[in-house]
């Protein structure tokens, strides 16, 4: 390993992108997208991608010309087509778009189809709420989860993130899949030959399994359990029956070249606070935000991954000396 400042693991992974017939634009996309995870600490959606992103992509599972287009089929919506491509720049897309759109109309929403793994949902919304926006994105994932009492996964991990503006500091920020673990720390520890905590995963005859490898092929265990897989299958609704894309139980994989295009779906709903009738919001967000701060032991969601950012800014991030090297 070796600790390199983010703008030099970001020039290195957008020169490893163009290499492998990314273009410029999106490459450069990917790159931040992976950098920040890493430093957020969110390892299985940071610089653990990269291979898998690679042969992706030169199998043409993903198109690195992909060029993403909005039209506007509604005045409260913005649709976008990944068109095959990575994820990052169609949301880049919307991220661009959506703010004056939303301070027009006051709610908007953002569905996203032909697209892919969209990484640490979070940062996404994030960017929206450093605008003033309140967001949430939902987005599905290939098939991981079973339905409760079922063995065969129908719904994907389906990540839910939301964001909100908090006044004079960094937004309030939640991302969480609905697995009882997100996918992505699994193919982090399968790499490393790792071993996973019992209680994350069953194997194809539906047993708990500590192996990160038939965990893959098995199935993951939901968050809460039933609670967990209907919000999984409310997940599948809006990001894919909404939005035209594949539900996870058709979608190829993320993380290897077999298959198709994963052809999964985000969706972006965005508000402006002010619209809402009142000036209430920051005073109201102060007063949560001081009722769960005032408590010994307890933070607000979002403030480890920013004092773990601030470190790999001022200290670097830890880069393999294959991602390094020609």
């Amino acid at each position: 390993m070796t600790q390199v400042s983010f703008e030099r693991a970001e020039a290195r992974l957008t020169e490893l992108f163009a290499a492998a017939g990314a273009s410029a634009a999106n490459s450069a996309s990917v790159a931040w997208a992976l950098v920040m995870a890493e430093a957020d600490g969110l390892k299985g959606h940071g610089l653990s991608r990269v291979p898998t992103y690679l042969a992706m992509l030169k199998a043409g599972k993903i198109d690195g010309q992909a060029v993403p287009k909005a039209t506007r089929p509604k005045p409260g919506v913005l649709a976008i087509d990944a068109a095959h491509g990575f994820a990052y720049p169609a949301i880049d897309l919307a991220i661009v778009e959506l703010p004056e759109l939303v301070r027009e109309q006051g709610v908007m929403a953002a569905p996203i189809r032909r697209s892919s793994h969209c990484g640490a949902a979070g940062l996404h919304v994030e960017r929206l709420a450093e605008q003033g926006l309140v967001a949430l994105l939902f987005a599905n994932t290939p098939g991981a989860i079973a339905p409760w009492g079922g063995s065969k996964p129908v719904f994907g991990t389906n990540p839910i993130a939301f964001a909100a503006p908090l006044a004079g500091r960094e937004p309030v920020v939640i991302d969480m899949a609905l697995s009882k673990v997100a996918r992505g720390p699994i193919v982090a520890a399968r790499q490393k030959g790792q071993p996973i905590p019992e209680g994350w995963a069953l194997d194809v005859d539906g047993k708990p399994t500590t192996d990160a490898a038939a965990a893959l092929a098995g199935t993951m265990v939901p968050l809460g359990d039933a609670k967990g897989a209907t919000l999984a299958m409310m997940v599948e609704i809006l990001s894919a029956a909404l939005v035209g894309a594949h539900f996870g139980f058709q979608a190829s994989s993320f993380i290897d070249d077999k298959g198709g295009p994963p052809d999964t779906g985000q969706l972006i709903l965005a508000i402006d606070p002010a619209a809402m009738g009142g000036n209430w919001f920051d005073e109201r967000m102060r007063v949560l935000a001081h009722a769960i701060e005032e408590q010994e032991g307890t933070r607000l969601p979002g403030v480890r991954r920013l004092t773990l950012r601030a470190k790999a800014r001022a200290e670097g991030i830890d880069m393999p000396a294959e991602l390094l090297s020609d």
